[in-house]
């Protein structure tokens, strides 16, 4: 069987940048491992000026410029052509398309399976970038048409499977997304009263309040410490978080770490009493299935595709992302009960080895294939 995988991949696949390229990597992996799969990955990339053409742990990947300034010109206009040709010219018997890329193979006649990771429009609309309610509501036009067309869509999330009632016209497969096998295997170097968060910091991922919490734990005498991870969104939140954690002296108590690699994330996690992510729109956080696998106990929002991902007072807690008191509460629960954190942290890790694993991601992903390409059997190509 000869698959296309069409998503975003990193050019450092130990420095996935973003949810979907971190995702990419342990699934590519996992799929390769099937003697029966010939594997070529296609992506775009804003820094690639010319084709290129390589070899990874046996797939092989190609890079393309990056068409257009914008992710939805990029996705509709030239990029889709573009990626639509070179499509052509690989020839595969299926193609498996993540996030925008679902856009660009829309409407080909080949087996297709779509991933959805989350929803752009939904992103965008608590962004708290210019023009967020304009910009939403026309990625919401285009998405939507992407959805209806696609005959198999997989959902990572019984929040992404909801939004997708009376829209989607194919068959929905529910699976998660596949997390780094290396997470399952850290050794716990927990630091006491230390919080971890890794996401790009801005307004979505609401890091505000976050900081705002752990400034009321300090309050109460509770010696926490934050670790954040994650660069800026470009926009002005990351000078307005900095001035919070002025305001609230909390200069040496929250760390901003930048962007950082999958070995330093493992490293922070092994360290980390609780992992925290207060996010306003999330579809199925990679966070958060990193945290769990390393048995961290996990404090996140009550809303969208968390509490789907964690069983509150089990693996950890749910909290109201725009309540601060809620959140610093949670955490203190954690970080006070030594027992209840070893008892989450098992919890979560039991429930990331039978959803996360990449091994059993694929093999539910390749049934989805299998699938596809019996569906498609005595249908026209073309």
């Amino acid at each position: 069987m000869k698959l296309a995988i069409v998503t975003s991949f990193p050019q450092d696949s130990a420095r996935p940048r973003g949810g979907v390229e971190a995702v990419s990597v342990p699934l590519v992996r996992a799929l390769g491992r099937f003697a029966d799969l010939a594997i070529d990955v296609l992506t775009t990339d804003r820094e690639c000026r010319q084709p290129q053409q390589y070899e990874w742990e046996g797939v092989t990947i190609h890079r393309l410029p990056w068409e257009g300034r914008h992710v939805l010109r990029h996705a509709v206009g030239p990029g889709r052509r573009r990626v639509q040709a070179y499509l052509e010219a690989l020839k595969p018997d299926i193609i498996h398309a993540h996030d925008f890329y679902g856009l660009m193979i829309k409407g080909m006649a080949v087996p297709r399976v779509f991933t959805i990771h989350g929803f752009i429009y939904g992103d965008t609309l608590v962004s708290g970038q210019r023009f967020a309610w304009l910009r939403s509501r026309l990625w919401e036009r285009v998405e939507k048409e992407g959805w209806a067309d696609q005959p198999h869509i997989i959902s990572i999330s019984p929040y992404v499977r909801e939004r997708l009632t009376g829209i989607a016209r194919g068959i929905i497969h529910d699976i998660d997304n596949p997390i780094d096998e290396s997470f399952f295997n850290v050794t716990r170097r927990e630091r006491k009263g230390t919080i971890f968060s890794a996401a790009i910091l801005c307004t979505r991922k609401n890091q505000f309040t976050l900081v705002e919490a752990v400034a009321r734990l300090r309050d109460r005498g509770i010696d926490a410490r934050l670790r954040l991870a994650g660069g800026p969104d470009g926009t002005d939140y990351i000078d307005r978080l900095k001035d919070l954690i002025r305001r609230r002296g909390m200069a040496d108590h929250v760390d901003l770490l930048g962007p950082i690699g999958r070995e330093q994330v493992r490293e922070e996690l092994a360290a980390a009493s609780a992992f925290a992510l207060v996010s306003l729109e999330e579809g199925s956080p990679m966070g958060i299935e990193e945290a769990m696998a390393a048995s961290v106990p996990v404090v996140t929002s009550n809303r969208c595709g968390m509490p789907y991902m964690v069983r509150d007072g089990e693996s950890g807690f749910l909290v109201d992302p725009n309540e601060p008191e809620d959140i610093a509460r949670r955490l203190e629960q954690i970080l006070r009960d030594d027992d209840l954190r070893i008892r989450m942290g098992a919890k979560g890790c039991e429930i990331a080895l039978d959803r996360f694993h990449p091994d059993k991601v694929a093999r539910r992903t390749r049934e989805v294939y299998l699938q596809a390409l019996r569906d498609n059997q005595g249908r026209p190509r073309g």
